[in-house]
């Protein structure tokens, strides 16, 4: 029997057999659900700001291992066993009926008991932003959104149409349906901006732990305004969709330029927020100044 047996357990250099075989079977757990996410929600406008969020959340935490494994105790093992059995609970029911939210969500509750296991609750509360950014990987289920949806695309349609029409373009709107000259256009749900305003909340939060630290109160005052900086990101896309249309017709206004407009005002309305960051930190310092 070798030193490194006889001290508890057969290791390889640092790492323990029994932590390879927990990283296999959490990979067996996550893998299928990642590639669902990238088959149902990820490919798809409304879910493309999901593997931004994985990739950057697991190097947020991979940041943190150092002081993960210095200030880490292990977990009560009853609290270990709840997180556990409602995290596969939600696992296997949303696994079975399809129900991505629910499977997704799993996933993450076993990944935070195995934390939890191995540091300890208090520390992970100490650590909380890259685990609380993780959990916008969970897409919001489609009922929530379309119930979000619809009185957004309601009010984007009206503000895109009214402001259009101020400026003498034939535009006339019927619910979400605009017609334009002889065209008909429909705002979809992924036009709405609720999209926008989740991946938008997430890289702003993003931004603020990298460049602000973790303050609950600035996070909140920036966030707040990102909501109304979506919306308005949204019905100007929707203002040069409509122009597009009218100019230049139905099939330039959604081919690939009405991705690219996408991209452009996510990009325009993710630069408002950090200049917003810039503003608000430059009236603190003159108010630090002041007083």
């Amino acid at each position: 029997m070798t030193a490194a047996m006889a001290e508890g357990g057969f290791r390889l250099g640092k790492v323990t057999l029994g932590q390879i075989f927990l990283c296999v079977g959490f990979l067996a757990l996550a893998l299928p659900t990642i590639f669902t996410l990238a088959d149902q929600s990820w490919s798809r406008e409304f879910g493309a700001y999901g593997p931004i969020v994985l990739v950057t959340g697991l190097w947020l935490l991979w940041r943190r291992v150092p002081e993960l494994r210095s200030d880490g105790r292990p977990g009560g093992l009853w609290l270990t066993a709840i997180l556990v059995a409602g995290a596969l609970t939600s696992y296997v029911f949303g696994r079975a009926f399809d129900f991505i939210t629910l499977e997704t969500a799993g996933v993450y509750g076993v990944g935070l008991a195995v934390l939890q296991a191995r540091v300890g609750a208090k520390v992970l509360f100490t650590h909380w932003f890259p685990l609380l950014y993780l959990a916008f990987v969970i897409p919001v289920p489609n009922s929530v959104l379309a119930d979000l949806t619809g009185p957004l695309k309601q009010l984007v349609s009206l503000a895109a149409t009214e402001w259009l029409h101020a400026f003498g373009i034939p535009v006339a709107r019927e619910g979400v349906t605009i017609f334009v000259s002889q065209y008909q256009l429909l705002v979809e749900d992924a036009c709405s901006g609720m999209n926008s305003i989740v991946g938008l909340i997430a890289v702003s939060l993003l931004y603020i732990y990298l460049i602000r630290g973790s303050s609950w109160i600035y996070a909140l005052v920036l966030v707040s305004f990102v909501i109304p900086i979506a919306i308005v990101a949204n019905i100007i896309r929707i203002m040069v969709l409509i122009l597009l249309t009218y100019f230049f017709g139905n099939d330039v206004a959604q081919g690939y330029l009405h991705f690219t407009a996408g991209m452009l005002l996510f990009t325009s309305a993710l630069l408002c927020v950090f200049g917003l960051d810039r503003l608000i930190a430059y009236g603190q310092s003159r108010l630090g100044k002041a007083s």
